[in-house]
């Protein structure tokens, strides 16, 4: 990457916190293990339809009532309290292994580090606080205090705002290309780190740089 970015601002659900756990926590609550994946994927569809609209809503409550029809749907015992206790329980999740050594070696190097999630700023908080690494970070942004969730473009311009920078002097890193397209079309930079070596979709503008980590990441940006 030719010039260093101002601010690296990171995604944080599924970027820096590790999903996997979900499927055994729905397991647990006596609804198929696959439905994880699949109450995520409507939670986020949910959220873009109402910000492709003018609308918002927030992340926790879109993700309880959309859980609580999936969980009627298979038939889970309490569905809405059930719902509930999952869909909070991602503040509860761990970090991928590589998230703490990446964000140690990018402050260290002097790097100001940003979160921008569609979740609520109490969870990344959490998330962060217990594995230590809380301080890093200068701010823990949500989009529930932007116009409307991402990819919209207004929700990136808000992080560029609250961090006193212009988008084109930021560096977006997620795993969802969707979130590497929005911050892209923004004027953002952008990092998409692929941990599973999966394709990255053609349809979307692709990625300033791709890694396999948040290691990776400060070893390229020290390079660059």
């Amino acid at each position: 990457m030719a010039e260093a970015p101002e601010v690296i601002v990171f995604d944080v659900n599924e970027t820096l916190s590790d999903m996997s756990p979900m499927g055994a926590r729905f397991a647990d609550a006596g609804a198929p293990e696959q439905l994880a994946k699949l109450w995520f994927a409507t939670l986020l569809r949910e959220g873009f339809a109402l910000a492709a609209a003018g609308d918002a809503a927030p992340f926790g409550e879109i993700g309880a009532e959309v859980l609580t029809g999936l969980l009627e749907g298979a038939g889970a015992p309490d569905p809405a309290g059930t719902a509930r206790r999952l869909a909070a329980s991602v503040a509860d999740l761990p970090l991928h292994p590589d998230v703490p050594v990446g964000i140690r070696a990018l402050r260290a190097a002097g790097r100001r580090l940003a979160t921008l999630t569609n979740g609520s700023a109490q969870v990344a908080q959490k998330l962060l606080t217990a594995a230590g690494i809380r301080d890093e970070f200068e701010a823990l942004l949500s989009v529930e205090d932007a116009p409307a969730w991402k990819p919209h473009p207004s929700s990136y311009r808000y992080a560029a705002q609250q961090c006193g920078t212009e988008a084109r002097d930021m560096l977006l890193v997620a795993v969802h290309p969707w979130d590497i397209h929005g911050a892209s079309r923004a004027g953002l930079r952008t990092v998409w780190v692929n941990r599973t070596g999966a394709a990255y979709p053609s349809y979307f503008a692709h990625p300033d740089l791709t890694v396999d980590s948040l290691t990776e990441l400060a070893d390229e940006l020290a390079a660059g």
